[in-house]
């Protein structure tokens, strides 16, 4: 019976994949747009993350320890963060 549902599952899935690759490639109009959104979601998250999104962590404490120390009191007060990183436990 398992070789039954394999043998089912395979011939489902290669059914599913081979309806996705023949519609792609019978696109005209859809292959560009597909074009134009990989390329703006590389400007989104590849471009805009390095002008606009500095590395705060990074910039802010020197080793691994002051980092997580610095998230996990970030996750657990519940407060929300001026971005200046601060001495001691609590805010």
């Amino acid at each position: 019976m398992s070789t039954l549902r394999g043998s089912r599952a395979r011939y489902l899935l290669s059914g599913l994949t081979d309806f996705y690759v023949q519609g792609f490639r019978g696109m005209t109009v859809g292959r560009t747009l597909w074009w134009v959104i990989g390329i703006k979601l590389l400007v989104i998250f590849g471009i805009l993350k390095l002008f606009f999104f500095p590395d705060f962590l990074s910039s802010n404490y020197s080793n691994d320890t002051e980092r997580s120390a610095h998230v996990l009191d970030q996750i657990t007060s519940g407060t929300v963060s001026t971005g200046q990183p601060h001495e001691g436990g609590s805010p």
